[in-house]
């Protein structure tokens, strides 16, 4: 019995001291081996993480795809939209009344935020002879964006285009050296006010501030030049030229034949008195200045013959 005893004691004993074996290898294992518990944490962080940047990514705009001949022709666009043309057109219209339609021209310009820099109207003959034709040239400015609007608009207050001509030049790279020029010339004069003021002899400062006047000339000379080219290809000029509509004759047939003959000959008749009168008008006053004269000298030196001629002749002496 007491064997039995001590045996079921013993047992009891070594479970006891198993169990607490265990406890302890499971805390020393979570003291003891911090890699494994932060390995432990990441592995159990990682999902969170993952949901977290799904999340994210669904809030975000997808990117689009985009290609290389996309990205060509918006560098192109961006590089046209900062090019320097300079546009010129010549317009030649047909209009009923030159004088009305030129305040036509002057409105549409104005209302373009443009202006009229010429006007000129000058007066024909017509083959008739009996009726007068006014033309009149205008010289309109607008500006470059309002250029094909004008255009469109000035074509439409006529009859007839008689000649239309458009023309544009390029000014972007003339433009560009410009620029770097004066930029330039802008490093050069400033270098040149340092030189100047640390200058210690007169002469020396002569010779910097002349340098320094060609250099402030030369820069006026280049941002004039480039003011120019601002002006002209900000500002398109339009030429146009307003006459009546052009008589369409039938120039065949017998009697047109008869009815020009005669009016040559009546020219050619006028043309012929003309000239005879040109030249009585032209002759008189070297008439008057030699021929009278001479005239007078002749009738005196036929008076001074005829006496001599009729004198009796003296008698003779003895």
């Amino acid at each position: 019995m007491k064997l039995a005893t001590l045996l079921i004691l013993a047992v009891l004993f070594f479970s006891l001291t198993g169990c607490d074996g265990t406890r302890n290898s499971e805390s020393a294992g979570v003291v003891t081996n911090p890699q494994a518990a932060k390995k432990s944490e990441a592995e159990t962080a990682r999902p969170a993480a993952r949901s977290v940047a799904g999340i994210a990514s669904t809030n975000e705009i997808p990117a689009q795809p985009v290609s290389l001949e996309q990205a060509d022709l918006a560098t192109t666009v961006a590089y046209a939209a900062e090019r320097k043309i300079i546009r010129n057109a010549n317009l030649t219209v047909e209009v009923n009344s030159p004088p009305e339609t030129q305040r036509k021209i002057a409105s549409i310009a104005e209302s373009h935020q443009g202006f009229v820099v010429t006007s000129e109207a000058t007066q024909r003959t017509t083959d008739d002879r009996g009726r007068t034709e006014v033309i009149v040239n205008l010289v309109v400015r607008v500006p470059a964006a309002q250029f094909n609007q004008t255009m469109e608009e000035i074509r439409a207050t006529g009859l007839r285009i008689v000649q239309e001509k458009i023309a544009g030049q390029d000014v972007t790279e003339e433009f560009m050296d410009l620029e770097a020029r004066i930029k330039n010339q802008k490093a050069l004069e400033s270098q040149f006010i340092e030189i100047m003021k640390r200058a210690a002899k007169v002469d020396d400062a002569l010779s910097v501030q002349r340098e320094l006047a060609e250099v402030r000339t030369e820069i006026e000379k280049l941002e004039g030049r480039r003011r120019f080219l601002e002006n002209q290809s900000s500002l398109s000029t339009i030429n146009v030229t307003l006459q009546p509509p052009t008589q369409i004759v039938n120039a065949t047939g017998f009697w047109y034949s008869v009815k020009t003959a005669f009016s040559d000959g009546v020219e050619v008749a006028l043309a012929m008195v003309l000239f005879l009168i040109r030249a009585v008008i032209a002759l008189l006053p070297v008439a008057i200045i030699f021929g009278l004269p001479l005239t007078l000298t002749a009738r005196f030196v036929l008076r001074r013959w005829r006496r001599n001629r009729v004198r009796p002749e003296a008698p003779a002496t003895a």
